[in-house]
Protein backbone atom coordinates (compact mmCIF):
# COMPACT_ATOMS: atom_id res chain seq x y z
CA UNK A 1 0.00 0.00 0.00
CA UNK A 2 1.10 3.99 -0.79
CA UNK A 3 0.92 6.14 2.49
CA UNK A 4 1.16 9.39 2.61
CA UNK A 5 3.37 11.77 4.00
CA UNK A 6 0.65 12.14 6.88
CA UNK A 7 0.58 8.94 7.36
CA UNK A 8 4.30 7.40 7.37
CA UNK A 9 4.64 10.47 10.22
CA UNK A 10 1.62 8.91 11.90
CA UNK A 11 2.96 5.47 12.02
CA UNK A 12 6.53 6.51 12.88
CA UNK A 13 5.07 8.41 16.26
CA UNK A 14 2.94 4.86 17.09
CA UNK A 15 6.24 3.30 16.91
CA UNK A 16 5.33 1.28 14.07
CA UNK A 17 6.40 0.51 10.40
CA UNK A 18 4.84 0.60 7.28
CA UNK A 19 5.66 -3.44 6.76
CA UNK A 20 4.17 -3.97 10.20
CA UNK A 21 0.79 -1.80 8.85
CA UNK A 22 0.85 -4.05 6.17
CA UNK A 23 1.32 -7.07 8.04
CA UNK A 24 -1.33 -6.05 10.17
CA UNK A 25 -3.52 -5.57 6.77
CA UNK A 26 -2.51 -8.85 5.28
CA UNK A 27 -3.53 -10.30 8.58
CA UNK A 28 -7.25 -9.25 9.16
CA UNK A 29 -7.40 -9.73 4.90
CA UNK A 30 -6.85 -13.22 5.28
CA UNK A 31 -9.19 -14.07 8.10
CA UNK A 32 -8.81 -15.61 11.50
CA UNK A 33 -6.79 -18.76 11.51
CA UNK A 34 -8.82 -21.19 13.97
CA UNK A 35 -7.29 -23.54 15.99
CA UNK A 36 -6.69 -27.09 15.26
CA UNK A 37 -7.92 -28.69 18.38
CA UNK A 38 -7.01 -32.83 18.11
CA UNK A 39 -8.36 -33.54 21.47
CA UNK A 40 -9.28 -31.35 25.17
CA UNK A 41 -6.36 -31.89 27.97
CA UNK A 42 -7.78 -34.27 30.35
CA UNK A 43 -6.04 -35.55 33.69
CA UNK A 44 -3.05 -38.06 32.90
CA UNK A 45 -3.43 -37.04 29.23
CA UNK A 46 -2.40 -33.52 29.45
CA UNK A 47 -3.18 -32.04 32.97
CA UNK A 48 -1.19 -33.07 35.70
CA UNK A 49 -3.26 -34.20 38.94
CA UNK A 50 -1.35 -33.55 42.20
CA UNK A 51 -1.44 -35.68 44.86
CA UNK A 52 -2.14 -34.66 48.61
CA UNK A 53 1.26 -36.27 50.10
CA UNK A 54 2.78 -34.37 46.95
CA UNK A 55 1.65 -30.76 47.79
CA UNK A 56 4.09 -30.67 50.93
CA UNK A 57 7.12 -31.46 48.88
CA UNK A 58 6.09 -29.03 45.89
CA UNK A 59 5.55 -26.43 48.95
CA UNK A 60 8.82 -26.68 50.78
CA UNK A 61 10.68 -27.14 47.25
CA UNK A 62 9.70 -23.52 46.12
CA UNK A 63 10.22 -22.27 50.07
CA UNK A 64 13.81 -23.81 50.00
CA UNK A 65 14.80 -21.84 47.33
CA UNK A 66 13.13 -18.51 46.71
CA UNK A 67 15.66 -16.20 48.50
CA UNK A 68 17.95 -17.32 46.01
CA UNK A 69 16.01 -16.55 43.14
CA UNK A 70 14.36 -13.14 41.88
CA UNK A 71 10.57 -12.94 42.12
CA UNK A 72 7.82 -10.81 40.39
CA UNK A 73 4.27 -10.95 40.40
CA UNK A 74 2.67 -9.45 37.50
CA UNK A 75 -0.58 -8.32 37.05
CA UNK A 76 -2.70 -6.85 33.95
CA UNK A 77 -4.97 -4.45 35.43
CA UNK A 78 -6.32 -1.94 32.84
CA UNK A 79 -9.57 -3.17 33.10
CA UNK A 80 -11.86 -0.70 33.58
CA UNK A 81 -14.72 -1.37 35.72
CA UNK A 82 -17.54 -0.31 33.46
CA UNK A 83 -18.58 -3.73 32.46
CA UNK A 84 -18.97 -5.14 35.90
CA UNK A 85 -22.24 -2.50 35.70
CA UNK A 86 -23.54 -3.38 32.75
CA UNK A 87 -26.82 -4.61 34.40
CA UNK A 88 -27.27 -1.22 35.82
CA UNK A 89 -26.59 0.71 33.36
CA UNK A 90 -29.73 -0.96 31.31
CA UNK A 91 -31.34 -0.50 34.62
CA UNK A 92 -31.08 3.46 34.09
CA UNK A 93 -31.85 3.42 30.23
CA UNK A 94 -34.72 1.47 30.16
CA UNK A 95 -36.63 2.13 33.78
CA UNK A 96 -39.28 4.67 33.60
CA UNK A 97 -40.53 5.18 37.43
CA UNK A 98 -43.51 7.16 36.51
CA UNK A 99 -44.90 3.86 34.48
CA UNK A 100 -44.01 0.72 36.79
CA UNK A 101 -42.25 -0.77 39.31
CA UNK A 102 -38.59 -1.97 39.55
CA UNK A 103 -40.06 -5.46 40.46
CA UNK A 104 -42.13 -5.76 37.10
CA UNK A 105 -39.35 -4.03 35.31
CA UNK A 106 -37.26 -6.94 36.24
CA UNK A 107 -39.44 -9.67 35.14
CA UNK A 108 -40.57 -8.13 32.16
CA UNK A 109 -36.71 -7.40 31.39
CA UNK A 110 -34.92 -10.77 32.27
CA UNK A 111 -32.85 -8.47 34.41
CA UNK A 112 -31.79 -11.09 36.42
CA UNK A 113 -28.84 -9.52 38.17
CA UNK A 114 -30.87 -6.86 39.58
CA UNK A 115 -32.90 -8.96 42.46
CA UNK A 116 -29.57 -10.42 43.67
CA UNK A 117 -28.04 -6.55 43.57
CA UNK A 118 -31.26 -5.42 45.29
CA UNK A 119 -31.78 -8.08 47.71
CA UNK A 120 -28.51 -7.76 49.34
CA UNK A 121 -27.43 -4.17 49.17
CA UNK A 122 -25.91 -4.20 52.13
CA UNK A 123 -23.08 -6.93 51.75
CA UNK A 124 -21.60 -5.00 48.90
CA UNK A 125 -18.07 -3.61 50.09
CA UNK A 126 -19.10 -0.18 48.73
CA UNK A 127 -22.65 -0.29 50.24
CA UNK A 128 -21.84 2.84 53.49
CA UNK A 129 -20.10 4.77 50.91
CA UNK A 130 -23.21 5.24 48.72
CA UNK A 131 -25.46 6.01 51.22
CA UNK A 132 -23.60 8.61 52.66
CA UNK A 133 -22.98 9.85 48.91
CA UNK A 134 -26.69 10.03 48.30
CA UNK A 135 -27.19 11.44 51.84
CA UNK A 136 -24.78 14.11 50.82
CA UNK A 137 -26.40 14.89 47.75
CA UNK A 138 -30.20 14.08 48.84
CA UNK A 139 -30.93 15.24 52.71
CA UNK A 140 -34.40 13.73 52.23
CA UNK A 141 -33.36 10.37 50.87
CA UNK A 142 -35.29 8.61 53.47
CA UNK A 143 -38.22 10.23 52.84
CA UNK A 144 -38.33 9.23 48.88
CA UNK A 145 -40.60 6.30 47.76
CA UNK A 146 -38.79 3.18 47.64
CA UNK A 147 -38.77 2.89 43.96
CA UNK A 148 -36.76 6.34 44.09
CA UNK A 149 -34.38 5.23 46.63
CA UNK A 150 -33.40 2.01 44.78
CA UNK A 151 -32.95 4.48 41.47
CA UNK A 152 -30.68 6.35 43.25
CA UNK A 153 -28.69 4.41 45.33
CA UNK A 154 -28.20 3.21 41.23
CA UNK A 155 -27.51 6.70 39.77
CA UNK A 156 -25.17 7.16 42.79
CA UNK A 157 -23.06 4.41 42.22
CA UNK A 158 -22.88 5.08 38.01
CA UNK A 159 -23.35 8.83 37.81
CA UNK A 160 -19.97 11.19 36.96
CA UNK A 161 -21.37 13.74 39.77
CA UNK A 162 -21.43 11.26 42.10
CA UNK A 163 -19.21 8.13 42.80
CA UNK A 164 -18.41 7.35 39.17
CA UNK A 165 -17.51 4.10 40.16
CA UNK A 166 -17.78 2.21 36.30
CA UNK A 167 -15.10 5.16 35.44
CA UNK A 168 -12.54 3.61 37.84
CA UNK A 169 -10.16 0.54 37.11
CA UNK A 170 -10.84 -2.33 38.71
CA UNK A 171 -7.87 -2.26 40.87
CA UNK A 172 -9.25 0.74 42.65
CA UNK A 173 -12.89 -0.17 43.13
CA UNK A 174 -13.89 -0.92 46.42
CA UNK A 175 -13.48 -4.66 46.75
CA UNK A 176 -13.73 -6.50 50.85
CA UNK A 177 -15.30 -5.12 53.60
CA UNK A 178 -13.34 -5.59 56.73
CA UNK A 179 -14.45 -4.49 60.04
CA UNK A 180 -13.01 -1.23 60.05
CA UNK A 181 -11.95 -0.78 56.32
CA UNK A 182 -12.68 -1.64 53.13
CA UNK A 183 -10.04 -2.64 50.96
CA UNK A 184 -9.47 -2.58 47.07
CA UNK A 185 -7.91 -5.29 44.44
CA UNK A 186 -4.73 -3.72 44.42
CA UNK A 187 -4.89 -3.77 47.97
CA UNK A 188 -5.59 -7.38 48.14
CA UNK A 189 -3.06 -8.33 45.55
CA UNK A 190 0.11 -6.95 47.93
CA UNK A 191 -1.09 -9.08 50.73
CA UNK A 192 -1.22 -11.99 48.99
CA UNK A 193 2.27 -11.54 46.85
CA UNK A 194 3.87 -10.74 49.94
CA UNK A 195 3.25 -14.67 50.68
CA UNK A 196 4.37 -16.18 47.46
CA UNK A 197 5.94 -13.07 45.04
CA UNK A 198 8.49 -12.30 47.87
CA UNK A 199 12.18 -13.36 48.54
CA UNK A 200 14.26 -12.12 51.05
CA UNK A 201 11.51 -10.13 52.71
CA UNK A 202 10.87 -8.21 49.44
CA UNK A 203 7.80 -8.57 47.14
CA UNK A 204 8.14 -7.52 43.75
CA UNK A 205 5.18 -6.66 42.01
CA UNK A 206 4.51 -5.14 38.75
CA UNK A 207 0.82 -3.73 37.15
CA UNK A 208 -0.44 -2.97 33.69
CA UNK A 209 -2.46 0.17 34.08
CA UNK A 210 -3.82 2.46 32.05
CA UNK A 211 -1.81 6.02 31.73
CA UNK A 212 -5.12 7.87 32.33
CA UNK A 213 -5.15 6.26 36.20
CA UNK A 214 -1.14 6.08 37.09
CA UNK A 215 -1.78 8.49 39.55
CA UNK A 216 -4.68 7.03 41.22
CA UNK A 217 -3.01 4.21 41.90
CA UNK A 218 0.15 5.86 42.83
CA UNK A 219 -2.16 7.80 45.51
CA UNK A 220 -3.67 4.26 46.58
CA UNK A 221 0.19 2.93 46.73
CA UNK A 222 1.03 5.33 49.22
CA UNK A 223 -1.97 5.07 51.40
CA UNK A 224 -1.32 1.55 51.79
CA UNK A 225 1.98 0.54 51.76
CA UNK A 226 3.56 1.47 54.80
CA UNK A 227 0.65 -0.20 56.79
CA UNK A 228 0.85 -3.32 54.68
CA UNK A 229 4.78 -3.51 54.88
CA UNK A 230 4.03 -3.55 58.65
CA UNK A 231 1.15 -6.27 58.74
CA UNK A 232 3.43 -8.62 56.30
CA UNK A 233 7.29 -7.53 57.23
CA UNK A 234 8.05 -7.48 53.63
CA UNK A 235 9.26 -4.13 51.71
CA UNK A 236 7.51 -3.57 47.99
CA UNK A 237 9.08 -2.46 45.53
CA UNK A 238 5.71 -1.65 43.23
CA UNK A 239 6.53 -0.65 39.62
CA UNK A 240 3.56 -0.27 36.75
CA UNK A 241 3.64 -0.09 32.94
CA UNK A 242 1.29 0.74 29.92
CA UNK A 243 0.19 -1.22 26.92
CA UNK A 244 2.59 0.35 24.73
CA UNK A 245 1.38 2.77 21.68
CA UNK A 246 3.34 0.28 19.27
CA UNK A 247 1.60 -2.62 20.13
CA UNK A 248 -1.82 -0.88 18.54
CA UNK A 249 -3.46 -2.25 16.00
CA UNK A 250 -4.68 -0.90 12.39
CA UNK A 251 -8.84 -1.61 11.34
CA UNK A 252 -10.07 -2.44 7.62
CA UNK A 253 -13.65 -1.29 6.33
CA UNK A 254 -15.75 -3.92 5.10
CA UNK A 255 -14.03 -3.23 1.39
CA UNK A 256 -10.76 -4.11 3.11
CA UNK A 257 -9.81 -0.81 3.42
CA UNK A 258 -7.58 0.66 5.58
CA UNK A 259 -10.28 2.43 8.20
CA UNK A 260 -9.47 6.17 8.46
CA UNK A 261 -11.64 8.78 11.09
CA UNK A 262 -12.98 12.04 9.57
CA UNK A 263 -9.85 13.86 9.29
CA UNK A 264 -8.48 11.37 7.64
CA UNK A 265 -5.82 9.80 10.11
CA UNK A 266 -5.01 6.13 10.07
CA UNK A 267 -6.98 4.72 12.99
CA UNK A 268 -5.39 3.07 15.46
CA UNK A 269 -6.75 0.16 18.32
CA UNK A 270 -5.66 -1.12 21.47
CA UNK A 271 -4.42 -4.71 19.95
CA UNK A 272 -5.94 -6.65 23.51
CA UNK A 273 -3.99 -8.39 26.42
CA UNK A 274 -1.96 -9.91 23.84
CA UNK A 275 0.06 -6.81 23.40
CA UNK A 276 1.23 -6.63 27.11
CA UNK A 277 3.63 -9.65 25.89
CA UNK A 278 6.00 -6.62 25.51
CA UNK A 279 5.96 -5.45 28.94
CA UNK A 280 6.27 -8.69 30.23
CA UNK A 281 9.38 -9.16 28.06
CA UNK A 282 10.76 -5.94 30.01
CA UNK A 283 11.10 -7.62 33.32
CA UNK A 284 13.89 -9.43 34.57
CA UNK A 285 13.27 -11.80 37.32
CA UNK A 286 13.78 -15.59 37.63
CA UNK A 287 10.32 -16.31 38.29
CA UNK A 288 7.13 -14.61 36.61
CA UNK A 289 3.40 -15.27 38.18
CA UNK A 290 0.49 -14.24 36.24
CA UNK A 291 -2.41 -13.33 37.96
CA UNK A 292 -5.67 -10.82 36.62
CA UNK A 293 -6.24 -7.99 38.58
CA UNK A 294 -9.96 -9.59 39.80
CA UNK A 295 -8.91 -12.36 40.81
CA UNK A 296 -8.16 -11.71 44.65
CA UNK A 297 -9.86 -13.34 48.16
CA UNK A 298 -10.35 -11.79 51.47
CA UNK A 299 -7.63 -12.66 53.70
CA UNK A 300 -9.07 -15.50 55.27
CA UNK A 301 -7.97 -17.38 52.35
CA UNK A 302 -4.87 -15.80 51.55
CA UNK A 303 -3.01 -18.92 52.82
CA UNK A 304 -4.92 -21.16 50.85
CA UNK A 305 -4.61 -19.40 47.26
CA UNK A 306 -0.62 -18.87 48.30
CA UNK A 307 0.20 -22.56 48.86
CA UNK A 308 -1.20 -23.17 45.58
CA UNK A 309 0.54 -20.74 43.80
CA UNK A 310 3.91 -21.98 45.76
CA UNK A 311 2.52 -25.20 43.99
CA UNK A 312 2.47 -24.52 40.70
CA UNK A 313 6.15 -22.94 41.27
CA UNK A 314 7.51 -25.93 42.67
CA UNK A 315 6.51 -27.95 39.68
CA UNK A 316 8.56 -25.51 37.40
CA UNK A 317 11.64 -25.38 39.72
CA UNK A 318 11.70 -29.30 39.10
CA UNK A 319 11.15 -29.28 36.18
CA UNK A 320 13.84 -26.17 34.94
CA UNK A 321 16.64 -27.95 36.92
CA UNK A 322 16.56 -30.87 34.94
CA UNK A 323 16.04 -29.12 31.96
CA UNK A 324 18.83 -26.99 32.74
CA UNK A 325 21.07 -29.76 33.87
CA UNK A 326 19.99 -32.05 30.32
CA UNK A 327 20.90 -28.53 28.20
CA UNK A 328 24.24 -28.47 29.98
CA UNK A 329 25.01 -31.76 29.03
CA UNK A 330 23.70 -31.74 25.54
CA UNK A 331 26.47 -29.12 25.12
CA UNK A 332 29.02 -31.53 26.15
CA UNK A 333 30.87 -34.06 23.25
CA UNK A 334 30.51 -37.49 24.52
CA UNK A 335 26.52 -37.89 24.52
CA UNK A 336 25.60 -41.10 24.01
CA UNK A 337 22.15 -42.54 22.24
CA UNK A 338 21.32 -43.31 25.68
CA UNK A 339 21.38 -39.85 26.88
CA UNK A 340 19.60 -38.91 24.38
CA UNK A 341 16.46 -41.57 25.35
CA UNK A 342 16.32 -40.28 28.55
CA UNK A 343 15.90 -36.53 27.53
CA UNK A 344 13.45 -37.87 24.97
CA UNK A 345 11.86 -39.55 27.99
CA UNK A 346 11.25 -36.38 29.66
CA UNK A 347 10.34 -33.94 26.70
CA UNK A 348 7.81 -36.33 26.34
CA UNK A 349 6.55 -37.12 29.86
CA UNK A 350 7.48 -33.68 31.73
CA UNK A 351 7.22 -31.19 29.33
CA UNK A 352 4.16 -32.46 27.11
CA UNK A 353 6.05 -32.04 23.73
CA UNK A 354 5.06 -34.52 21.33
CA UNK A 355 8.40 -36.01 19.32
CA UNK A 356 8.02 -36.23 15.83
CA UNK A 357 8.37 -39.68 13.96
CA UNK A 358 11.21 -38.13 12.00
CA UNK A 359 13.59 -38.48 15.17
CA UNK A 360 14.24 -42.10 15.63
CA UNK A 361 15.44 -42.19 11.63
CA UNK A 362 17.60 -38.73 12.22
CA UNK A 363 21.43 -38.62 12.82
CA UNK A 364 23.39 -37.90 16.44
CA UNK A 365 23.72 -34.20 15.66
CA UNK A 366 20.06 -33.79 14.11
CA UNK A 367 18.66 -35.24 17.50
CA UNK A 368 20.80 -33.48 19.55
CA UNK A 369 19.75 -30.43 17.46
CA UNK A 370 16.16 -30.96 17.92
CA UNK A 371 16.23 -31.83 21.63
CA UNK A 372 17.94 -28.43 22.42
CA UNK A 373 15.49 -26.72 20.59
CA UNK A 374 12.70 -28.47 22.74
CA UNK A 375 14.38 -28.31 25.88
CA UNK A 376 16.33 -24.39 25.48
CA UNK A 377 12.43 -22.52 26.01
CA UNK A 378 10.50 -20.52 28.34
CA UNK A 379 8.33 -22.55 30.49
CA UNK A 380 4.96 -21.76 31.97
CA UNK A 381 3.15 -23.83 34.03
CA UNK A 382 -0.45 -23.19 34.64
CA UNK A 383 -3.15 -23.87 36.50
CA UNK A 384 -6.33 -25.27 35.38
CA UNK A 385 -10.17 -25.56 37.67
CA UNK A 386 -12.19 -28.07 36.37
CA UNK A 387 -14.98 -26.61 34.20
CA UNK A 388 -18.05 -25.83 35.99
CA UNK A 389 -19.50 -23.47 33.75
CA UNK A 390 -17.32 -20.53 33.96
CA UNK A 391 -16.27 -18.49 30.88
CA UNK A 392 -12.16 -18.89 29.94
CA UNK A 393 -10.12 -20.40 28.06
CA UNK A 394 -9.55 -24.28 28.12
CA UNK A 395 -6.70 -26.78 27.74
CA UNK A 396 -6.18 -28.56 24.65
CA UNK A 397 -4.06 -30.80 22.08
CA UNK A 398 -3.67 -28.39 19.15
CA UNK A 399 -2.10 -28.96 15.79
CA UNK A 400 -0.53 -26.38 13.97
CA UNK A 401 -0.03 -26.09 10.29
CA UNK A 402 3.26 -27.98 10.35
CA UNK A 403 1.95 -30.79 11.78
CA UNK A 404 3.17 -30.55 15.07
CA UNK A 405 0.94 -31.02 18.33
CA UNK A 406 1.39 -29.10 21.47
CA UNK A 407 -0.25 -28.34 24.58
CA UNK A 408 -2.19 -25.05 23.90
CA UNK A 409 -4.49 -22.75 25.94
CA UNK A 410 -7.49 -21.64 23.60
CA UNK A 411 -10.52 -19.29 24.07
CA UNK A 412 -13.79 -20.44 21.86
CA UNK A 413 -13.32 -17.86 19.77
CA UNK A 414 -10.52 -19.33 18.24
CA UNK A 415 -12.56 -22.51 17.45
CA UNK A 416 -14.81 -22.84 14.20
CA UNK A 417 -17.97 -22.58 15.12
CA UNK A 418 -19.18 -24.28 11.85
CA UNK A 419 -17.46 -27.02 12.38
CA UNK A 420 -18.91 -29.67 14.13
CA UNK A 421 -16.33 -31.75 15.16
CA UNK A 422 -14.58 -28.92 16.60
CA UNK A 423 -16.97 -27.63 18.67
CA UNK A 424 -17.69 -31.10 20.20
CA UNK A 425 -14.04 -30.95 21.01
CA UNK A 426 -14.41 -27.92 22.69
CA UNK A 427 -17.57 -29.01 24.59
CA UNK A 428 -15.58 -32.14 26.04
CA UNK A 429 -13.06 -29.94 27.85
CA UNK A 430 -13.20 -30.80 31.45
CA UNK A 431 -11.13 -27.96 32.70
CA UNK A 432 -10.53 -24.16 31.73
CA UNK A 433 -7.97 -21.45 31.98
CA UNK A 434 -8.37 -19.20 35.44
CA UNK A 435 -5.70 -17.34 34.20
CA UNK A 436 -3.50 -18.62 36.82
CA UNK A 437 0.80 -18.70 35.45
CA UNK A 438 3.92 -19.15 36.81
CA UNK A 439 6.90 -18.75 34.32
CA UNK A 440 10.43 -19.66 34.25
CA UNK A 441 11.78 -16.51 31.26
CA UNK A 442 15.54 -17.35 31.62
CA UNK A 443 17.37 -20.46 29.83
CA UNK A 444 20.32 -22.55 31.39
CA UNK A 445 22.85 -19.92 30.96
CA UNK A 446 20.98 -17.08 33.39
CA UNK A 447 19.94 -15.05 29.88
CA UNK A 448 16.43 -14.08 29.56
CA UNK A 449 14.77 -15.19 26.40
CA UNK A 450 13.42 -12.89 23.89
CA UNK A 451 9.85 -13.98 25.07
CA UNK A 452 8.87 -12.12 21.33
CA UNK A 453 10.16 -15.09 19.49
CA UNK A 454 7.98 -17.58 20.65
CA UNK A 455 4.43 -16.12 19.10
CA UNK A 456 2.21 -17.68 16.78
CA UNK A 457 1.37 -14.81 15.03
CA UNK A 458 -1.21 -16.46 13.18
CA UNK A 459 -3.08 -16.39 16.28
CA UNK A 460 -4.56 -13.42 16.33
CA UNK A 461 -7.96 -12.55 16.66
CA UNK A 462 -10.09 -10.78 14.06
CA UNK A 463 -12.96 -9.62 14.83
CA UNK A 464 -16.03 -7.21 13.59
CA UNK A 465 -17.25 -4.04 15.44
CA UNK A 466 -19.44 -1.03 14.36
CA UNK A 467 -16.93 2.12 14.93
CA UNK A 468 -19.58 5.49 15.01
CA UNK A 469 -21.68 3.65 12.73
CA UNK A 470 -19.40 1.61 10.27
CA UNK A 471 -18.58 -1.75 10.21
CA UNK A 472 -14.74 -2.18 10.59
CA UNK A 473 -12.34 -5.62 11.09
CA UNK A 474 -10.41 -5.21 13.88
CA UNK A 475 -7.18 -6.84 14.67
CA UNK A 476 -6.27 -8.21 18.10
CA UNK A 477 -2.83 -9.82 18.78
CA UNK A 478 -2.53 -13.45 20.05
CA UNK A 479 -3.90 -13.60 23.50
CA UNK A 480 -0.67 -13.05 26.50
CA UNK A 481 -1.65 -17.12 27.46
CA UNK A 482 -2.83 -17.86 23.83
CA UNK A 483 -0.68 -17.71 21.08
CA UNK A 484 1.81 -15.02 22.37
CA UNK A 485 2.88 -18.64 24.45
CA UNK A 486 2.50 -20.74 21.66
CA UNK A 487 5.81 -21.96 21.59
CA UNK A 488 6.51 -22.26 25.43
CA UNK A 489 7.18 -25.53 27.09
CA UNK A 490 3.55 -25.66 28.72
CA UNK A 491 2.31 -27.44 31.66
CA UNK A 492 -0.68 -27.80 32.93
CA UNK A 493 -2.13 -28.76 36.55
CA UNK A 494 -5.15 -28.90 38.23
CA UNK A 495 -6.02 -26.76 40.80
CA UNK A 496 -8.89 -25.99 43.00
CA UNK A 497 -11.79 -23.77 42.39
CA UNK A 498 -11.10 -21.96 45.25
CA UNK A 499 -8.14 -20.10 43.22
CA UNK A 500 -10.46 -18.31 40.74
CA UNK A 501 -12.15 -15.73 42.14
CA UNK A 502 -12.89 -13.23 39.17
CA UNK A 503 -15.46 -10.15 39.60
CA UNK A 504 -17.00 -9.94 36.40
CA UNK A 505 -20.48 -8.33 37.74
CA UNK A 506 -21.18 -6.35 40.79
CA UNK A 507 -22.33 -9.34 42.18
CA UNK A 508 -19.54 -11.35 41.97
CA UNK A 509 -18.72 -9.67 45.09
CA UNK A 510 -21.42 -11.35 46.78
CA UNK A 511 -19.93 -14.16 46.89
CA UNK A 512 -18.02 -16.13 49.94
CA UNK A 513 -14.51 -15.37 48.76
CA UNK A 514 -15.35 -11.91 48.84
CA UNK A 515 -17.24 -11.53 52.19
CA UNK A 516 -15.34 -11.74 55.47
CA UNK A 517 -16.84 -14.15 58.08
CA UNK A 518 -18.05 -12.89 61.03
Amino acid sequence: MIFSEKDLSQIKKMGLTTDKINAQMALIKSGMAYSNLKKAATIGNGILKIEEEQESHYINLFDSKRDHLSIVKFVPASGAATRMFKFLFQLLNDYKIEEDSIDSYIEKSNNNGLSKFFNTLEKLPFFEEVVHKIHEIIPDYNELSFEKRKGEFVKTILEADRLNYSFFPKGLLPFHKYESYVATAFEEHLYEGALYGSSNNKANLHFTISENHEENFKKELNHIEEEVEENTGNTFNISFSFQKKSTDTIALTSNNELFRDSEGSILFRPSGHGALLENLNDLDYDIIFIKNIDNVVVKEYHEVISNYKKILAGILLELQEQTFKFLNQLDEDDLMENDLELMVQFVTNKLNVVVTPEFGYSSLDSKIFYLRDKLNRPIRVCGMVKNEGEPGGGPFWVQDKNGNVSLQIVESAQVDSSNESQVDILKNATHFNPVDLVCGVKNYKGETFDLLKYVDNEASFITKKNHLGIDIKTLELPGLWNGSMAYWNTIFVEVPLITFNPVKTVNDLLRDSHQVSK
